[in-house]
């Protein structure tokens, strides 16, 4: 497929482009074996964790490794419907797994390497999995819990060999790189082609089936946030168990022909090595999450060759401006804000050419219609807060999920009005710029004034003291609710009342005085989920008591 032609600039963009929706679709044998045949350039760049060993992976090497699988999986049983649950960290196997399932019409579920054994079990038994494709580190809890998951069938670890397990290796050896299409059912676009499990902040994780049109809609993501061109290197900083590695690693990079960093590091960040790799490998286009962008404003940048950098990427929360300004002095680059989901593609950013606002995520991406609305649907006046919420046209909105995967019925509670609502609120400027408030539930009622956690921990964040901190509601007869803050402590500070009453007089005059902390309480560690959100829900539990 052909995107060279696409108008990028953002308001042709937002009447004319209109996201492909053909009725049959599979990225492993329509862009990836496309590739292959018309301009097997290099797809993936794989990189040791010790920075020295570099393997430029081709489109026909990925090609026929999933032909491999592809083969392997119907010899072995495992056939189209069936439900993979796919652990595997940032290696080539990685790829090879995803588009032989993808082939061979298997439903992978990428998860992270902090699944534990009691995660693995939820996931497997929720999803009815028949079939099992980890690293070896993970073996050893699959073990632990094949008792309580009656339907896995298939067990294939990933490097070396172990009783009880086929080798992937092996498999993979004695397959054939060839493979007849035919052999497998045609693919549908709205067939599902991977699940994965929301990091579960507020409730247990639920199921996100994406089905093979979402890995075409994500163009949308490469065109017009990241803006992949002709000769970019790309690197997303990515586990390979969330949305974000599709996003960043896999579907808007290898449809257009863009060579995606696979960097294999430890779990300690090293931002010294990540540094060094961005001149190394002439990194073009860059995205990773605000914190590592703070621990590269605390680095020497002058000592690095950051020449080759030409878009920034960031998503989660918004920077505060001192690391832009340090960033940007550094590469010339401005971060660019960006907002998705698990259960869409990137649907509001900062784009290329337009103005970069601190603090905005930008506006809708071309081919969505995404606003602010109230409860009963209703598109709110500029400035007023409401949900985030993704119209629902026809055609159906390329990459938007249909509802959480029960095992039934699909469980489609935040549809209504003619609206995806997606849990998240937000304002819009009277330009269209949307600035992020916080999670509906998140949302602090604090007499008559309505609060974002969001608001306040940016505050906090600015004050040396704070290394982190989490902000929710808690009961109070008077207010409703005050705003508390739970707060650690940076490395020199001690948690006294003085300390406490200079944060709160911090963030009386960096925000509107309503906003402040009432109350503070000095915190080791704050509740997460696995994959590193808050889990403020057990904050408003414990302030309560």
């Amino acid at each position: 497929m052909d995107f060279s032609t696409v108008d990028r600039s953002y308001a042709k963009a937002r009447a004319e482009f209109r996201l492909p929706a053909p009725e049959h679709f599979n990225f492993a044998f329509d862009v990836i074996d496309d590739w292959a045949q018309r301009d097997d350039r290099t797809a993936v760049i794989a990189v040791s964790r010790d920075g020295e060993a570099i393997q430029r992976i081709s489109y026909s090497q990925l090609s026929q490794g999933s032909n491999r699988l592809a083969n392997a999986l119907r010899q072995l049983g495992v056939v189209a419907g069936d439900f993979a649950c796919v652990v595997i960290g940032r290696v080539p196997a990685w790829y090879t797994v995803l588009f032989g399932c993808m082939k061979a019409g298997v439903v992978s579920m990428p998860g992270t390497n902090l699944l534990t054994a009691h995660d693995l079990a939820y996931r497997i038994n929720h999803s009815k999995a028949t079939a099992v494709i980890v690293t070896s580190e993970h073996c050893a809890k699959v073990d632990q819990i094949r008792a309580e998951c009656p339907t896995l069938r298939t067990f294939i670890v990933v490097d070396g060999e172990r009783e009880g397990w086929l080798s992937l290796d092996k498999l993979l050896a004695e397959a054939s790189p060839q493979l007849d299409r035919s052999a497998f059912p045609p693919t549908r676009s709205t067939d599902m082609m991977m699940a994965y499990f929301t990091s579960g902040t507020t409730s247990l994780p639920k199921m996100v089936p994406r089905d093979h049109g979402y890995a075409l809609a994500h163009v949308a993501t490469g065109l017009f946030w990241m803006d992949l061109r002709p000769g970019d290197v790309h690197w997303s900083l990515t586990d390979t168990g969330w949305a974000k590695a599709a996003w960043g690693i896999l579907f808007p990079q290898l449809m257009l022909g863009t060579p995606a960093v696979l960097y294999n590091g430890d779990g300690a960040f090293d931002a010294d090595m990540h540094l060094k790799l961005i001149g190394k490998l002439k990194v073009s286009t860059f995205c990773a999450p605000p914190t590592v962008y703070r621990l590269f404003a605390q680095q020497d940048l002058k000592r690095y060759d950051l020449s080759s950098l030409r878009r920034s990427l960031g998503a989660g929360e918004p920077l505060n401006p001192e690391v832009m300004r340090i960033w940007k002095e550094a590469t010339g680059t401005t971060i660019a804000d960006g907002y998705g989901q698990t259960e869409t593609i990137n649907i509001v950013a900062n784009f290329p050419g337009e103005e970069v606002r601190f603090g905005s995520m930008g506006k809708p991406v071309p081919g969505y219609d995404v606003d602010v609305v109230d409860d009963d649907g209703k598109r709110l006046p500029d400035e007023e807060v409401g949900h985030i919420a993704v119209r629902i046209t026809d055609p159906y909105p390329g990459g938007l999920f249909h509802g959480y995967y029960t095992g039934k019925a699909l469980d489609t509670a935040s549809f209504r009005h003619g609206w995806y609502y997606t849990g998240d609120t937000a304002r819009r400027d009277k330009d269209g710029y949307l600035w992020f408030v916080g999670r509906s539930d998140d949302l602090i009622s604090s007499a008559g004034y309505r609060i974002s956690p969001f608001e306040v921990e940016s505050a906090l964040i600015e004050h040396k003291a704070v290394a982190e901190s989490a902000v929710v509601g808690k009961p109070d007869p008077t207010r409703g609710q005050i705003v508390k803050a739970y707060v650690i402590l940076a490395k020199g500070f001690a948690p006294s009342d003085e300390l406490a009453r200079d944060i709160q007089d911090f963030c009386r005059n960096l925000t509107a005085p309503y906003k402040y902390p009432r109350e503070i309480e000095f915190v080791d560690a704050l509740p997460k989920t696995i994959s590193g959100k808050i889990r403020r829900v057990e904050l408003r539990q414990a302030s309560k008591k």
